[in-house]
């Protein structure tokens, strides 16, 4: 769904066990050449229909996304929209902007393609999947991500999957959240 999602889910890793109550929480990001690939996991102790609810909530992505400044519907239309993003990827006082344009498609209640059309990634593509489980949902999460703008070889890799640890935890921590409050 996010860009980020690759670079995001890449960076959730250490932090996003720490920010969640979620079971199996799990964060993997890979390297290869300029190309980050996401692996992410979460079991939620909230429905199905819950989790897409936040995942696809797409204009206020940016009150619990951290990095995420901007996130508007351009179109939508049968499980079809087109998402522009905009935020940053940050790092002691290195700073990343990123700016997307995402054809998203979706299959509710079950799973969210999406792929960028525009912006400052040569390529990102990602897929959210919800599985039903008897202790509520899994959430899973693969993507690959490779930046159009400079990555210092030294920190690239860290903040990348810094970014994509904080944002995954949090948007498991918003369906936690959405989660007890119904309860």
């Amino acid at each position: 769904m996010n860009i980020l999602k690759v670079i995001l889910a890449a960076l959730l890793g250490a932090q996003a066990g720490a920010a969640s109550a979620a079971e199996d929480l799990a964060i993997e990001v890979e390297r290869t050449g300029e190309r980050f690939s996401v692996r992410a996991r979460a079991t939620l102790a909230a429905p199905a229909e819950l989790a897409w609810q936040v995942l696809t909530d797409y204009e206020n992505l940016p009150r619990f996304i951290p990095g995420l400044s901007h996130s508007a519907v351009q179109l939508r239309g049968a499980n079809r929209v087109l998402l522009e993003q905009k935020g940053e990827a940050r790092f002691l006082v290195f700073s990343f902007p990123i700016e997307v344009r995402l054809e998203v498609r979706e299959s509710p209640h079950a799973w969210i393609s999406s792929h960028a059309v525009a912006g400052n990634l040569k390529r990102m593509h990602g897929r959210y999947e919800l599985q039903p489980d008897a202790a509520g949902v899994r959430l899973r999460y693969t993507g690959e991500l490779e930046p159009d703008f400079e990555l210092p070889a030294l920190i690239g890799p860290y903040v990348l999957r810094t970014m994509v640890e904080e944002q995954f935890a949090a948007m498991v921590a918003e369906i936690e959240r959405r989660g007890a409050l119904a309860r």
